[in-house]
């Protein structure tokens, strides 16, 4: 069983070298989320530092999922809207699962988990947007998310590939 908590700014730095595994992890298995098979560790430790300065502010939350021995298995982000006619959407970003504890339910359960954390914070309204056809892309609508639309080329997959985005919400009960 996976522990999963909302990490605080303190503990994602003590646990940044875990972070920068987990994304590594993801990219290098194919993992469209935002980064290309060309990312290096300083990059990588770049963006942890800038997700734990925006979790820091109150911008972002980031949930860990850690194994019983301790090690990261995975985390999701939630990306809070602060204009002020949109406090109450947020986007998920980044379900990121290591290879290693995938098959397991862990996506699944990280993103009960985020929901939870955006009701709790007054968000009723998610949206997110993955690789059409990819694995993230057949989980979200059994998660009850409603798919939008798709446009193509929006993104590169890690190899430089342009890909088709598809888009997704979920309305939450408060």
């Amino acid at each position: 069983m996976h522990d999963i908590r909302k990490a605080t700014p303190a503990d994602a730095s003590s646990r940044i070298e875990a972070l920068i595994e987990l994304l590594r992890d993801s990219v290098y298995s194919g993992a469209s989320v935002g980064f290309l098979a060309t990312l290096t560790p300083d990059e990588n430790a770049a963006y942890w530092r800038d997700t734990i300065t925006e979790v820091e502010h109150g911008r972002r939350m980031l949930l860990v999922a850690d194994t019983a021995s301790g090690a990261m298995a995975g985390s999701v982000q939630l990306s809070l809207t602060l204009k002020e006619n949109g406090r109450h959407r947020a986007f998920v970003e980044k379900l990121l699962v290591h290879t290693r504890y995938r098959g397991l339910g862990l996506a699944r359960r990280l993103m009960f988990a985020v929901e939870k954390e955006a009701v709790a914070a007054g968000v009723t309204l998610l949206v997110l947007d993955t690789e059409v056809a990819s694995l993230a892309d057949t989980i979200y609508p059994r998660l009850g998310y409603i798919r939008v639309g798709e446009i193509p080329s929006y993104a590169a997959s890690p190899n430089g590939s342009l890909r088709a985005t598809a888009f997704y919400y979920k309305k939450l009960q408060a």
